[in-house]
C-alpha cells in the first residue's frame, strides 16, 4: 500500500467534499448520522457495557460510513440494503470487531500509562472533593495526565484512522494496517491538523451562531432544540468527509483501487 502525501491545504478540501458528498444524499446521510448518535446516547446510559460495545463496533461503523460515502462518490443511491453490504464478506465483521477490541485495550492502557504517574495527587484532589464542593484541585490534578493522554491518544488515532477500510476492503493483516495507517497519517500531518481545525471551526460556528440567537432573545430551551438536528447534519457532514480522506491518500493512483468484489453496484 503506497500512501501519498498530499498538500497541507487538502484538509480543507476533505471538509468541502464531505459537505458535497452529503447534499447528494442528505436524508441517507442524515439519518445514519441520527443512527450513530442514537448508539452514543444509548452506550452513555449503560455503563460500563454500553461503552465497551460501542467501542469495539466502531471499526464496522467507520466501514459501513466509508461504503455508503463511496456510494455516494459514485453516483449511486443509497438504499436501505446497502448499508450492512460492507460486513457481508467472509470473516470482515469479525477482524473488524478484533480491530475494535484492540483499541479498547490500547486505549485503557495509554489512560493507565497517562495517569498512574500522577495516582497520589488525583486520589488526594479526591479526597479533598469529599469534604468541599471546589472542584479546582481535582481539575489541577487531573490536567497533566489528560494532556499526556491526549497526546497518546492521538498517535493511537493515526494507527486506527485508516485501518478498518485497509482490512475490509483491501484483505490485508491488522498489523500490516495499523502500520500502512500510521504511516499514512503521519505524511500528511498537516493535512489532518487543517482538516481537524476546520471541523472544530464548523462545530464552534454552530455553537456561536446558537448562544448569538440566545443573547438576540430566543428561548435557551428553544436554541437547544434547534441545535440538535443542526449538530447532526454537521456530523453527518463530517462522516461524509472520511472517504474523501481515504481516497485521495490511498486511491489517488491507478493502481490502488478497492477490489472489484467490494466495489458499489
Amino acid at each position: 500500500m503506497q500512501a501519498v502525501a498530499l498538500n497541507a491545504l487538502s484538509g480543507w478540501r476533505w471538509v468541502c467534499e464531505g459537505w458535497a458528498l452529503f447534499r447528494t444524499q442528505p436524508l441517507a446521510f442524515f439519518s445514519w448520522a441520527m443512527f450513530i448518535s442514537l448508539l452514543l446516547m444509548i452506550a452513555s446510559i449503560t455503563p460500563p457495557i454500553g461503552p465497551i460495545v460501542f467501542v469495539i463496533l466502531m471499526p464496522a461503523v467507520t466501514v459501513v460510513t466509508l461504503s455508503a460515502g463511496r456510494h455516494a462518490a459514485q453516483g449511486h443511491k443509497i438504499l436501505l440494503s446497502h448499508w450492512l453490504e460492507p460486513l457481508k464478506p467472509p470473516t470482515v465483521f469479525k477482524k473488524l470487531l478484533g480491530m475494535g477490541a484492540l483499541y479498547l485495550v490500547t486505549c485503557l492502557l495509554l489512560g493507565l500509562l497517562a495517569f498512574m504517574p500522577f495516582a497520589a495527587e488525583v486520589t488526594e484532589a479526591l479526597k479533598a472533593l469529599t469534604g468541599s464542593n471546589n472542584l479546582m484541585p481535582l481539575l489541577e490534578a487531573v490536567r497533566t495526565p489528560m494532556i499526556i493522554f491526549a497526546i497518546f491518544y492521538m498517535l493511537m488515532a493515526a494507527l486506527f484512522w485508516y485501518a478498518p477500510a485497509l482490512v475490509a476492503w483491501h484483505k490485508i493483516g491488522l498489523l500490516q494496517a495499523l502500520f500502512f495507517s500510521g504511516v499514512a497519517c503521519w505524511r500528511n500531518k498537516w493535512v489532518f491538523s487543517i482538516y481537524g481545525a476546520s471541523w472544530l471551526g464548523v462545530f464552534v460556528a454552530i455553537d456561536s451562531a446558537m448562544s448569538v440567537l440566545v443573547w438576540a432573545g430566543l428561548s435557551s430551551s428553544i436554541a437547544a432544540t434547534l441545535q440538535v438536528p443542526i449538530n447532526i447534519i454537521g456530523g453527518a457532514a463530517l462522516y461524509c468527509s472520511f472517504y474523501p480522506s481515504y481516497a485521495s491518500v490511498f486511491l489517488a493512483s491507478a493502481d490502488e483501487q478497492v477490489p472489484a468484489q467490494d466495489a458499489a453496484p
